[in-house]
């Protein structure tokens, strides 16, 4: 059965005739760049050549729907529009440059592995803070009144995002005030290839690249979103954080990571059906075989390069969290990594626990096939190093006591 929703299917008619960028995408990214600069009064050349990568990288998909291509750029071109807001706010108010961000946690580990039950949990704590979808989308300064306006207005567009792709809820829900990963703040990494398709000449531009930069953004994004706010302890989540964690510990010196693990079988099949819904929205149609091969070959570059990077940080900056022994005790589990990075766990801290892992009744489960895209003994073996690792930390035949 496609992915691709009635709705994507009517709208890519309609666009078909007027949505044209993609036939000259640097021409089209140019005068993209110029409305912005425009309206921004300012301008960031290198940050806007490099998003023109992935602009071309989109044109060059072969699947490419005239939705995929509208929904894409707009992304590209509101990255740059939230790159010049912070650049004006940080020449506007130079104090922001000495907020001190101080121990981040960093939740990191192969996608479908609880990392964002993890990232809810501790971000939770009246002690900790979490960046917001809308905050990292339009990040600024503290205004309440505006914020209501702008949540509002990008409520419904994620509404409408749920139109495009269906399965979204039941997933990976869609919360503008919630935290979210990293991803929406972060320009470049795997998460251009994961939402929208293959894009192979982005991801061999991407691997070449020094991601410093982007971390040094993603610091200043925080310092914006600290500053005339209470200070808290900033709990950050993205996956592939964890092929990044040298490069965290350079900008974030004194930073913790809670590295979630799960049986690759189970995830993989869980990210390719992620994968398969999400593509549905940018590609006239999908390839359950191409979506297996490149789940498989990102997943497993991405645990290699974690396991490489593990053994060269000092072992207090990482704290394992194993899924299947979260799932059968959560409150033994979460108070245990309360407390190995050096938080303090109270009474409103296991109530939000229990707020978090209940599902509101009527929840569908996602279900998913991984034979549909990969044949289950090739990911078993691909990752044997890695399951040996998983076997000294988790019980994988460990009862769940909830769903997570």
């Amino acid at each position: 059965m496609s992915r691709t929703s009635r709705t994507t299917r009517v709208l890519n008619t309609v666009l078909a005739p007027v949505v044209k960028g993609y036939q000259d995408p640097d021409a089209s990214w140019a005068r993209t760049v110029a409305q912005v600069e425009k309206e921004a009064g300012t301008a960031d050349p290198r940050f806007a050549a490099e998003l023109a990568v992935v602009v071309r990288a989109a044109a060059e998909m072969p699947r490419l729907s005239p939705l995929g291509w509208y929904l894409i750029t707009a992304d590209v071109k509101a990255r740059y529009v939230n790159r010049l807001r912070i650049d004006r706010l940080l020449a506007e108010h130079p104090r922001i440059a000495e907020e001190e961000i101080t121990a981040p946690v960093i939740v990191c580990g192969l996608p479908r592995t609880a990392t964002t039950l993890a990232h809810r949990v501790l971000s939770a704590s009246p002690d900790h803070r979490a960046p917001l979808l809308w905050e990292m989308q339009n990040t600024g300064l503290d205004d309440p009144r505006s914020a209501r306006k702008l949540i509002k207005q990008l409520q419904q567009g994620a509404a409408m995002m749920e139109k495009f792709a269906p399965d979204i809820p039941h997933i990976h829900p869609i919360n503008i005030d919630k935290p979210e990963e990293s991803m929406f703040i972060l320009p470049h990494g795997s998460h251009w290839p994961i939402l929208h398709g293959l894009m192979p000449a982005y991801t061999e531009w991407a691997a070449e690249r020094d991601v410093t930069g982007d971390y040094e953004y993603l610091k200043r994004a925080l310092q914006v979103l600290q500053h005339g706010r209470p200070a808290k302890r900033w709990v950050l989540k993205y996956p592939a954080h964890l092929e990044d964690m040298d490069v965290i510990r350079k900008v974030f010196p004194d930073a913790t990571f809670v590295w979630t693990h799960r049986d690759p079988v189970t995830v993989i099949g869980s990210f390719c059906s992620l994968v398969e819904t999400f593509w549905g929205m940018y590609q006239h149609d999908t390839d359950r075989t191409e979506i297996g091969r490149f789940a498989l070959d990102h997943l497993f570059t991405q645990v290699e390069r974690g396991l490489e990077l593990r053994r060269s940080l000092p072992p207090a900056s990482i704290v394992d969290v194993p899924y299947h022994k979260l799932s059968a005790d959560p409150f033994t589990e979460v108070p245990r990594l309360y407390a190995a990075i050096g938080a303090t766990w109270t009474t409103r801290d296991q109530e939000n626990l229990a707020d978090v892992i209940a599902k509101p009744k009527g929840t569908p489960s996602h279900r998913y096939d991984l034979s549909h895209y990969l044949d289950p003994a090739e990911v078993e073996q691909t990752f044997a190093p890695y399951n040996r690792l998983l076997d000294r930390l988790d019980m994988r035949d460990a009862e769940a006591a909830v769903e997570l």
